[in-house]
């Protein structure tokens, strides 16, 4: 076999709108990839965030770049302008196209990519919000805002930086459950943005709370036959139990 006939899968944490990593200086294997070749984003890409000229700018700079760049949905993207976008299918599985190869993978799906099964199931509770969720339409909105930064809490505003989307719908847990009996519960590889209950527990001493997400999760990580679960979330770069890889900055390349 022709060494250029292998293609690449490369994976990667957390973005929030930052694609610093992928500059050719810093990613520099990408001198060799195709549009065949795939970079995946374990959530909170942010890249779909306000719609602005700077946004799209980024958004068409990695367009421009030789792979396609495929991502799962974190706590930190704005839903209301993803809905936006129009869904398709692409390799088995629904996706939505933020540029010809800038690819949104959609949860609870189950795509073959290169020949490998990839469940896909994006969305995380936010941990930051210990000040709560302000309504943008409050009329003592500037007056909460204030007090809560004075003492330093952190809050989100409703349909600004927090939307109850981060969490997936009874609808997409039905999805995935449908998908993976279909493919017998059997892929190589699981993509979210958080990870299982347990995993999370061992990963944080208990300081992260469960949630129905986690805790599908961790239903997912036992029933199904995987070889590794890939995630973010948790902005560091860990492998627990040997198979659950957590990424944050770090870019790793899955043997072909």
């Amino acid at each position: 076999v022709e060494s250029e006939d292998i293609m690449a899968i490369f994976i990667t944490g957390d973005t929030h709108g930052n694609f610093r990593r992928f500059e050719s200086s810093i990613f520099y294997e990408q001198s060799k990839l195709t549009k065949k070749d795939c970079m995946i984003i374990c959530g909170d890409f942010g890249g779909v965030w306000d719609g602005g000229p700077e946004e799209q700018r980024q958004l068409d700079w990695l367009e421009q770049k030789p792979y396609t760049t495929l991502f799962v949905s974190g706590n930190h993207e704005n839903y209301d302008l993803l809905a936006k976008y129009p869904v398709e299918e692409w390799n088995g599985g629904q996706v939505q196209r933020i540029r010809p190869s800038v690819i949104h993978l959609m949860r609870g799906q189950v795509y073959d990519i290169q020949g490998k099964k990839f469940f896909t199931m994006g969305g995380a509770s936010s941990h930051d919000i210990d000040g709560g969720i302000l309504e943008p339409d409050d009329p003592q909105l500037e007056e909460k805002q204030k007090k809560l930064e004075n003492s330093q809490a952190l809050y989100r505003i409703n349909h600004e930086s927090w939307w109850k989307e981060e969490l997936p719908s009874e609808e997409e847990y039905e999805v995935a459950w449908a998908n993976l009996e279909k493919c017998d519960w059997k892929v190589d590889y699981i993509i979210t943005h958080c990870c299982s209950t347990s995993v999370q527990d061992e990963l944080s001493g208990g300081f992260y709370k469960s949630d129905t997400l986690t805790d599908f999760l961790d239903e997912v990580t036992q029933r199904c036959q995987f070889e590794y679960h890939f995630f973010g979330h948790y902005h560091t770069n860990k492998i627990i139990q040997d198979k659950f890889v957590l990424l944050y900055e770090q870019i790793i390349r899955l043997k072909p």
